[in-house]
């Protein structure tokens, strides 16, 4: 297997820079998948298997131009209830995810999926987050800013959202999007345990 470097299946900006941290070498490499959830899927099954589908696809894509390359993929949901929330389209609906969060714990699933020609390993991490009561003319604000409409649930505990969590019970890299303590354990069980050594991202 090639160990220079592994694909990232996703172009978050939260997971590069997570992968920066802790000096991963990578190239990005955006997967498409359908993200609707299939009727009676639990919110749990729902992350992993995107998470599994998002790092199939682009192994797939690879697989006869780069056999032995290893693809991440990793995949967020924020949970009310039994009600994921994503992301949100527009302000309205922002507004409408986070009047829902506010005053309440929510529980925020990150699944990460690892693959190579030869395996494949995920991992499903659950952290709780509880918000602070929030008024409207808070929540506007904050939408304002323009953070609230490409995450999960409306918010970004990295950023100006993180005037509204009172009390995390997890992983906070999680809830940024790939949860780190897992993801160097699946890269050292594929045999990279020199990663976390030197590196970064690659052209």
């Amino acid at each position: 297997m090639k160990k220079d470097f592994v694909y990232l299946a996703s172009a978050s900006s939260r997971r590069r820079s997570l992968l920066e941290q802790i000096r991963v070498p990578f190239r990005v490499l955006p997967a498409a998948v359908c993200e609707t959830r299939q009727p009676r899927e639990s919110p749990e099954e729902y992350v992993l298997r995107l998470a599994r589908a998002k790092a199939d696809a682009v192994w797939g894509r690879l697989g006869g131009e780069e056999p032995g390359r290893a693809v991440l993929a990793a995949d967020t949901a924020v949970v009310v209830g039994q009600q994921v929330l994503g992301k949100p389209d527009d302000t309205d609906t922002a507004m409408q995810m986070l009047a829902a969060l506010s005053g309440r714990t929510h529980t925020v699933l990150t699944a990460v999926a690892l693959r190579c020609e030869a395996r494949a390993l995920s991992r499903l991490t659950v952290s709780e987050v509880r918000f602070r009561a929030t008024t409207a003319q808070e929540r506007s604000a904050y939408c304002a800013t323009g953070e609230p409409l490409d995450k999960a649930g409306g918010y970004a505990i990295q950023g100006c959202g993180a005037v509204f969590v009172e009390h995390i019970e997890g992983s906070y890299s999680s809830v940024m999007g790939l949860p780190l303590a897992e993801t160097a354990e699946m890269l050292r069980d594929f045999g990279f345990p020199e990663w976390l050594q030197s590196g970064g991202a690659m052209a």
